[in-house]
């Protein structure tokens, strides 16, 4: 039988799987985006407050590195706009001449950025493009020179290998003068990290449990979302924050015409969220052909924009 999507797809044959997978790309709905705010506010959740301040008081040490003063700015997996805002003002202000393009699998979620950026800076032309970036990027076509941003530890989501892909691939998508700053969550004490991703609130839990609300309402699936518990933890050695649905009683969850089975304390996983030090950053940089990167570093060193260059200083 023929999927209807490739959402249901990738959730069927996700749930096949000897360990039962869902991609946390289906996080983002309606109510996950409002839940992913939520997140973004918590005072566990240290990485929006990190990174906000090496916008706020980096930016113009960044705009150093910045030969040209007219130039597009590409932001992938843009979410709301509300840290970006900083760095654009801040650009603006310097005398740059900078057209948006914030990228995001949302359409909601940039209605929300256009008016969050619009509200401090009227004036600066925005043109959000919705849909998976993997495939919009390459269709972009627009020749300016250009800066990539891929913010908020999102390189984190992948393990090592498609971390390497992922940043060639960026890469191929460059011309030689482009240059790419990445937002990347830093190795720390492992109980800051763990406490980020599993609040006192039950934010992230509800955030984790909503892909299960969002297969009932959209795929027709009758998960039930009570008998299953969100479980985190991190690795300290790897560096890596899993994230789990736990199955609380043996039951059988169907969608359409498949039946899916759960042991009782069977685990779903949903997502992974890397931790880097500094020299595995500079590792990814060489193994991807980069030929340099410099970290701007918080107050705290807990995050790191780090700059991406395939030239020369």
């Amino acid at each position: 039988m023929p999927y209807k999507n490739q959402f249901e797809q990738d959730v069927i044959e996700g749930l096949q799987q000897p360990q039962k997978q869902l991609s946390s790309k289906y996080f983002y709905d309606e109510t996950g985006d409002k839940l992913f705010q939520q997140i973004m506010n918590l005072e566990e959740y240290y990485l929006p407050e990190s990174e906000l301040e090496i916008l706020k008081t980096r930016t113009a040490d960044i705009a150093k590195h910045i030969e040209v003063d007219k130039f597009d700015v590409l932001e992938l997996g843009a979410g709301d706009g509300r840290k970006v805002v900083y760095f654009l003002e801040e650009l603006t202000r310097l005398g740059k001449e900078v057209t948006y393009y914030p990228f995001d699998i949302s359409s909601d979620v940039l209605k929300t950025n256009m008016a969050n950026v619009k509200d401090k800076l009227p004036y600066l032309e925005i043109n959000p493009i919705a849909g998976d970036y993997s495939k919009t990027l390459p269709a972009f076509a627009i020749n300016t020179p250009k800066i990539i941003l891929f913010l908020g530890s999102n390189i984190g989501n992948y393990n090592d290998e498609r971390a390497i892909e992922f940043l060639r691939w960026i890469r191929s998508n460059m011309q030689v003068d482009d240059i790419l700053l990445m937002g990347v969550d830093l190795r720390k004490n492992p109980k800051t990290i763990l406490k980020a991703y599993n609040d006192s609130q039950g934010v992230t839990k509800a955030f984790n449990l909503n892909v299960l609300h969002r297969i009932n309402r959209e795929l027709g699936g009758n998960f039930d979302v009570d008998a299953f518990d969100h479980y985190p933890f991190y690795d300290p050695i790897s560096g890596i924050t899993y994230s789990y649905l736990v199955s609380l009683k043996a039951q059988v969850v169907q969608i359409g015409e498949h039946k899916i089975p759960f042991k009782k304390d069977e685990l779903l996983h949903t997502e992974v969220s890397q931790k880097y030090s500094l020299e595995e950053i500079e590792n990814m940089q060489k193994e991807t052909g980069f030929h340099s990167v410099q970290h701007f570093l918080d107050s705290k060193s807990y995050f790191s924009i780090s700059l991406f260059s395939q030239v020369s200083e």
